[in-house]
């Protein structure tokens, strides 16, 4: 088989029996690898209405195709299970060094079942594969887990581990890989921490088989000059990465500010890319083989958030920033530092936290239930916070539970800016309309990364469109949903494969991917056959949520969006028409009015053995 090894683990934690699975290449090439193999095998095995938290939950572990290959950005894996925080999906995804790592153990996936008894850790050395106890690493950090597993295994292993967040179940736990990188939302930290699972440390040699390996070759060796020659000549992902998005966003009027009652924030100035090149970068850091280099590896000096890590990135930024009210870089700085060694999600932490202020300002949560005065503005305050949330101590007992939960608990469920129960990403929708859409029918809840049409309603990518406008958006967002699908699947990253795998015109995607994924697998797909794997994929997850208990009504966005216009801006005067949107997507994705796939639906996917009764 190539670009597959056609190989899964199988661990089950309340047993400790390891197995290997194969998997045929007919199999292999329908469901892709990545978000495709794992969202078929929860399906296939698990419940969907189980507790998130409970032993029943299988959490999984998987690359692509393209993922330890040669190309550019092929190095991403995927955390699937049952969401914590949502009760819906989770596919959380992420880079750096150890899914290349993890490909090369000779296995494409891993299965977690059950839960252990006490503490354990996987190493997996190639066809060495054993379950270690961890209970002398339980309630040490990310880093020194890290630095800890290197010395008992090798010093060239690469680790995935919990903090504080995950084994502490705080229900947007993330993962965390190489001491920075992290499977970052939905709790998929929290569904590793109820399973006892402290790490999961791989070291391989196995080679992967390439179908036309000098096509391949030639093919991405001339995409990464490409892209290297725009990156050295001052591309913004290698001068700033992300970083550079808050005056965008801001300037557009949908930069969340103070829990998203604006999208412009006064204090701009301090949290652009310029403030962290100017005093706390010390270099771009990429992942392994890529030419875009878009991390940042920071150090603060000031003694009040003195550190040193890698981040923050836009979404920390808008999160523990100007959401937040707060324009201290330093202090945002520090916010993310934490996250990272407790593990925590930046997004929801930071989202949760803004919920939080605003909550106490209007005087619904008493000062004396936090302890202090909590307001919009106050840097000190992400910090104890942040604490809090991790330990879950004091006020952080509440915040832990996302801010669904807290706002719901209080009586004003409307102050919390969430969809499926998930906080909003960086990206105001009353201001971007098409985003309004991903986030109400994503199906991990509000995420960007689940088909971000930011790309081309903010960004210009493909090609600049009206963000205002509802035209078309039905068909873009469903375009945009698969193709992202797609790119999870095979195991590379967006930001790459949105900017230089695609055409300028939309309803080319995806073109040199297709020649990318041909000349791996050998399988002559084209962009059709592609893109219906993506919707495959999508369609898919759909009906686990469906299983799950999700119905067309949870396919909605929270008050403040519908109802309350933007004050200022482009966007001044508008809300999210979802009501005028909705059923024009269900239309597009062939599913019927409360938004079931139709089985005329999952016949064209071949996967008609799913429809729902």
């Amino acid at each position: 088989m190539n670009a597959w090894h056609g190989k899964i683990l199988r661990v089950n934690l309340t047993t400790k029996s390891i197995s290997t699975e194969l998997v045929d290449q007919e199999f292999a090439a329908k469901y892709l690898g990545g978000r495709g193999w794992a969202i078929k095998y929860l399906l296939d095995e698990m419940d969907p209405t189980v507790d998130a938290l409970s032993p029943e939950n299988m959490m999984i572990f998987a690359t692509g195709p393209l993922t330890g290959t040669i190309a550019p950005t092929g190095n991403r894996y995927m955390v699937v299970a049952k969401s914590p925080l949502t009760g819906a999906l989770t596919n959380s995804n992420s880079g750096g060094f150890f899914p290349t790592e993890m490909k090369r153990t000779g296995y494409d996936m891993f299965i977690f079942e059950g839960r252990s008894e006490s503490p354990v850790y996987l190493w997996v050395m190639d066809d060495h594969i054993e379950l270690r106890s961890a209970e002398h690493l339980w309630g040490k950090n990310v880093p020194e887990t890290e630095d800890i597993l290197l010395t008992e295994t090798d010093p060239k292993a690469k680790v995935a581990c919990i903090g504080a967040g995950g084994e502490n179940l705080v229900l947007f736990a993330s993962i965390m890989n190489d001491k920075h990188r992290a499977a970052g939302r939905s709790g998929v930290g929290a569904v590793m921490g109820s399973k006892n699972l402290k790490a999961v440390v791989v070291k391989g040699s196995h080679k992967i088989d390439i179908a036309h390996p000098d096509e391949l070759n030639s093919l991405c060796k001339a995409m990464s000059k490409k892209v290297g020659d725009v990156m050295n000549a001052g591309g913004a992902m290698r001068v700033y990465g992300t970083s550079y998005v808050p005056p965008i966003t801001n300037e557009m009027g949908i930069l969340p500010t103070r829990n998203f009652q604006t999208g412009r924030f006064e204090g701009i100035a301090g949290i652009t890319g310029d403030v962290i090149n100017e005093n706390f970068l010390k270099k771009p850091k990429p992942c392994f083989r890529c030419p875009i280099a878009c991390g940042r590896d920071t150090q603060v000096d000031d003694p009040k958030y003195a550190g040193e890590g890698e981040g923050p990135e836009y979404e920390t930024i808008a999160s523990y920033g100007s959401a937040c009210g707060v324009d201290n870089m330093a202090a945002i700085i520090k916010a993310n530092y934490l996250c990272n060694e407790y593990g925590l999600d930046t997004i929801s932490a930071g989202m949760t936290i803004a919920c939080a202020m605003e909550l106490a300002e209007k005087g619904i949560i008493p000062e004396k239930k936090i302890g202090f005065e909590l307001k919009f503005g106050d840097p000190d305050a992400i910090i104890t916070l942040t604490h809090q949330i991790a330990f879950q101590e004091g006020f952080g007992r509440e915040l832990a539970q996302g801010s669904f939960r807290l706002a719901t608990s209080y009586g004003h469920p409307e102050i919390s800016v969430t969809a499926k129960k998930q906080e909003f990403p960086g990206y105001d929708p009353r201001g971007s309309k098409g985003m309004g859409l991903l986030y109400a029918t994503s199906n991990i809840g509000a995420s960007h990364m689940s088909g971000d049409i930011a790309y081309s309603e903010v960004f210009g990518t493909p090609k600049k469109i009206d963000a205002l406008s509802l035209e078309n958006k039905a068909e873009l967002v469903k375009r945009f949903e698969d193709a992202f699908a797609v790119i999870d699947a095979t195991g590379l990253c967006v930001f790459l494969s949105v900017r230089y795998m695609f055409e300028d015109k939309v309803e080319l995607w995806p073109t040199q991917l297709t020649e990318v994924m041909k000349f791996a697998t050998g399988f002559l797909y084209t962009q059709q056959t592609l893109l219906d794997a993506g919707e495959r994929i999508f369609n898919l997850e759909r009906l686990f949520l469906i299983r799950a208990g999700f119905s067309s009504e949870d396919d909605t966005l929270p008050y403040r969006m519908l109802n309350e216009p933007l004050p200022d801006g482009p966007g001044k005067g508008h809300v999210v028409e979802l009501d005028r949107l909705l059923p024009r997507f269900y239309e597009v994705r062939g599913w019927n009015a409360i938004g079931v796939p139709t089985k005329e639906k999952l016949d064209s996917l071949d996967i008609s053995q799913y429809q729902m009764n």
